[in-house]
């Protein structure tokens, strides 16, 4: 399955790179602006919906969202190719159409990227992300040289018109596609704002992925001056036409592809930092040459090195991103890193337009390879890290909760309480590790957290915790804890004195009368007899 979707995912993409081109060539002429607006029409969607679409993902299922984006983007492109070959199409309804596309393209973005964890297992989660980019840009190798030829030999509604169709080919490998029936990961009841705020939690508790963000916009803006700025670099520098500028985008294709192929090789040698700074001063020096030189075999060269470097940098995070996201948040995780990742696209290339259009193109092609150093320098005060500490496979290790009474899922807010005996002699190290604890319980789901030593007795700790609801601490005891929640949770209780255990509480907003039972027959059967059993 993992192969049909990437074969139909290639053909896809070779018919949106053939659209970009033929979008694209249609303003050439226009204000450089306008241009590069292409660009932006295409990343701002995900700006505005990569969050929602991240909820959406998670919330229902992922095969069935990704049909519905193939519908819309399959109409999308039919209106856009009607209006073409009608020769109605003008700068702003091309540009509002491609809008339409990001829509969809956003809306599929964290469907896709979440489903991959499916498709391969844990160990194989690096070579489908190196897979990934090299789909993408074995589709930029081919599409816009293929799509610059069209366009110079008939005319850009061909190259629309392929786009539409290839929308078809994965629709119909998804349906083919038997995914397993799987239990939504979010708890039953919950808002659609709860949702996105549980995923907006676990990402700004979780240290490891906020570092992966920071990367990805260090190295983006920069990187978009190549792709907003190629266009015009080859109909005013190079004096090339549509197949001159679709063959220099194809040359950035050929380099993603070979990169593609010793990235294993680099990353096992230099590691994920050294290969981000390393790719990051290799985009730079691209960059130099474009603003530069004038000659094309040089910048053909240049652009090659320049394709290494945009699979190096962009497969490093996305794997990154993989590995630590456990399957109940990923979608929105993903649509975090989609967010970042297109939102710099977005902002970004308006500015280089803008900046080529009063000084010329060789001041921003500099501005974006200066940016480009400054994000290989700071990797030494902000690296990646806990790569290898993260396992975000899920850990059912919470024993189920005692209670005297069965709440109902929207019940809440609930207050856990945790009582542990440490040996004063180690109360310095039970702390120090309970931090590690207090994110663990942030990211999956507490809205509060404290932890607290007895005045009277100092080897006493308790932590206290709230959640919002039942249904948010049943999903901490079923799908939301991982191997590296536990392993922290290890290290802390380790502390305890020998024979001691922790000791929870659950406990019930009572503000507005109690929610215990008061008649006894109320309860559960099993709960009435262990209530007489502990009277008698």
């Amino acid at each position: 399955m993992f192969r049909a979707l990437w074969i139909a995912q290639l053909v896809s993409n070779v018919g949106s790179w053939m659209q970009m081109v033929g979008a694209q060539w249609l303003l050439i002429g226009h204000d450089p602006a306008l241009v590069t607006l292409v660009q932006t029409a295409s990343s701002l969607p995900v700006v505005l919906l990569a969050l929602p679409s991240g909820v959406v993902a998670d919330r229902y299922d992922r095969r069935m969202v990704l049909l519905a984006t193939q519908v819309v983007l399959f109409s999308v492109s039919a209106v856009l190719t009607a209006l073409a070959f009608a020769d109605v199409l003008t700068p702003a309804l091309l540009l509002v159409l491609t809008f339409a596309l990001g829509c969809g393209t956003a809306l599929m973005g964290p469907a896709w990227q979440a489903v991959q964890p499916e498709l391969v297992e844990r160990r194989q989660l690096g070579q489908a992300a190196a897979l990934g980019g090299v789909n993408m840009n074995l589709a930029r190798a081919v599409g816009p040289a293929v799509g610059g030829l069209v366009v110079a030999a008939t005319d850009a509604a061909w190259v629309f018109a392929f786009n539409a169709a290839s929308f078809l080919g994965i629709a119909v490998v998804l349906l083919f596609w038997r995914r397993p029936t799987t239990q939504s990961p979010v708890p039953r009841g919950e808002k659609l704002l709860t949702t996105l705020d549980a995923g907006r939690r676990y990402v700004w508790h979780a240290p490891g992925i906020r570092r992966v963000l920071l990367r990805t916009l260090l190295f983006i803006p920069g990187g978009t001056a190549l792709w907003a700025l190629l266009p015009l670099v080859a109909s005013r520098s190079l004096g090339l036409g549509s197949g001159g500028y679709g063959l220099l985008l194809g040359a950035v294709g050929v380099g993603a592809v070979t990169g593609a192929f010793v990235l294993p090789r680099a990353n096992r040698k230099l590691g994920a930092n050294r290969t981000l700074g390393y790719g990051a001063l290799l985009f730079a020096g691209a960059l130099l040459v474009l603003a530069t030189l004038n000659n094309p075999w040089l910048v053909t060269v240049a652009l090659l090195f320049a394709g290494v470097a945009w699979i190096a940098v962009l497969s490093t995070l996305n794997t990154a991103m993989q590995t630590r996201l456990p399957g109940w948040v990923r979608a929105r995780g993903l649509a975090v890193y989609l967010l970042a990742f297109q939102g710099g696209q977005a902002l970004a290339a308006p500015l280089w337009g803008t900046l080529a259009a009063r000084m010329g193109l060789a001041a921003p092609l500099l501005a974006g390879a200066a940016s480009l150093a400054v994000c290989a320098l700071t990797l030494r005060r902000w690296p990646l890290h806990d790569g290898p500490e993260v396992d975000s496979s899920p850990s059912v290790h919470w024993p189920a909760p005692p209670l005297m009474f069965e709440p109902g899922p929207t019940q809440g807010p609930v207050l856990v309480t945790v009582s542990y005996r440490v040996a004063p002699k180690d109360g310095a190290a039970f702390t120090e590790r309970m931090a590690q604890v207090a994110r663990s319980r942030r990211r999956t789901g507490a809205l509060t957290w404290a932890l607290y030593q007895d005045g009277q007795d100092p080897g006493h700790f308790i932590e206290s915790y709230v959640v919002a609801s039942w249904a948010v601490h049943l999903a901490q005891h079923r799908v939301r804890l991982t191997l590296t929640d536990r392993h922290h949770e290890d290290r802390a209780r380790r502390l305890l004195v020998p024979g001691t255990r922790a000791e929870v509480t659950h406990a019930f907003d009572a503000s507005g009368g109690p929610v215990v039972p008061e008649d006894a027959e109320a309860l559960p059967s099993h709960l009435r007899r262990r209530d007489r059993e502990d009277h008698d």
